[in-house]
């Protein structure tokens, strides 16, 4: 079983961060620069949500305001949930699922240390099936392992 940890490693810890003065239309080119779908929204180096595509999408478009004009601390999700590096991704995935997020920050005792998306958890586990099936077929096969 894979950690929160493990996917870390592999990504990296960088964390993309927005303020929540900031205009949607920021955000929105930030993420693009960055080819993600969520930023932090920090405050005095405190957590105060998140902003998604997702935000974007349901309370921008959908209700006509442009976005030039809204502020990011107006739309974003303060219903935050965090986990610990030593989470699993089964305890993401039941998260995830539960309160319909799509992005985790990871803390570390009270400081953000990284943040993972649900596309991070499924990669993790479908590296996770890879490597089981290829065991399974060497040990069918009768192969040794090294």
């Amino acid at each position: 079983m894979y950690s929160v940890k493990d996917i870390l490693e592999e990504k990296g810890y960088k964390i993309y961060t927005i303020g929540p003065e900031a205009t949607v239309y920021e955000a929105l080119k930030k993420m693009a620069g960055k080819n993600i779908g969520a930023l932090l929204v920090m405050k005095d180096n405190q957590v105060v949500g998140v902003f998604s595509e997702r935000d974007y999408a349901r309370k921008i478009i959908l209700k006509g305001k442009s976005s030039k004009e809204s502020i990011v601390g107006d739309l974003l999700s303060e219903r935050i949930f965090y986990v610990k590096p030593t989470a699993t991704t089964d305890e993401c995935m039941q998260i995830m699922t539960d309160h319909r997020v799509r992005h985790l920050p990871v803390m570390d005792e009270k400081k953000v240390i990284g943040i993972v998306s649900i596309g991070d958890i499924v990669n993790k586990i479908i590296q996770g099936h890879t490597h089981t099936i290829k065991q399974l077929e060497d040990y069918i096969l009768g192969k040794t392992l090294p």
